[in-house]
């Protein structure tokens, strides 16, 4: 089995982030039909490169990608932009339903995706997971909201600004919440 290698610096966050800017940049060169198919492929490419490197499928990534391609591939086959409107919500109701989903059986999902970067007690893993779960159940009914209501074009810019500038100002607003809960636990040995 080969093993993994250090990913080079700043292709992580392309990864991350670049299907989604491919994504705006084609709907606005192009329409959503376009867009949708760039998402697809960049979002796959993603994943190809992260497991490249990683020698890992992450689990949010994943679900994410089977999601972008069945949704998207249903928006191209059956030529109705519904489809990848859709696929916000279902991936964050996916997220949130997982999350309580592991509450209710004691365990922290959240602690296993991200126990590389925190060091939290049980109780700042589960308050995260919490607050986490009713996130992403907030931006599923936000995305129906805007999807079903408003204009492609306004879809679009929330979908790309919008859910990102949340996502990244939900994660400041845990910071307290991260230090009041941080352990020195499982330290490096080597720091």
């Amino acid at each position: 089995m080969t093993s993994s290698k250090p990913m080079p610096k700043g292709l992580k966050p392309a990864t991350e982030l670049g299907p989604i800017l491919i994504f705006f940049a084609a709907y606005y060169f192009g329409d959503l039909f376009i867009a949708t198919a760039a998402i697809m492929a960049t979002t796959l490419l993603a994943l190809a490169i992260s497991y490249y490197y990683t020698r890992t499928m992450p689990m949010m990534p994943l679900v994410t990608a089977v999601v972008v391609t069945i949704f998207g591939g249903l928006t191209l086959y059956l030529n109705d932009e519904t489809f990848i409107k859709m696929k916000p919500t279902i991936i964050y109701g996916i997220f949130a339903v997982v999350l309580f989903a592991g509450l209710m059986l004691g365990k922290s999902f959240i602690k296993i995706l991200f126990d590389n970067f925190w060091k939290l007690d049980d109780e700042g893993w589960k308050k995260l997971t919490i607050r986490l779960a009713i996130f992403f159940l907030i931006m599923a009914v936000a995305n129906e909201l805007i999807w079903r209501n408003l204009s492609t074009e306004i879809w679009v810019n929330a979908k790309v600004f919008g859910f990102t500038a949340a996502t990244f100002l939900f994660f400041i607003a845990q910071v307290p919440l991260i230090t009041r809960h941080g352990t020195q636990e499982k330290s490096n040995p080597d720091a």
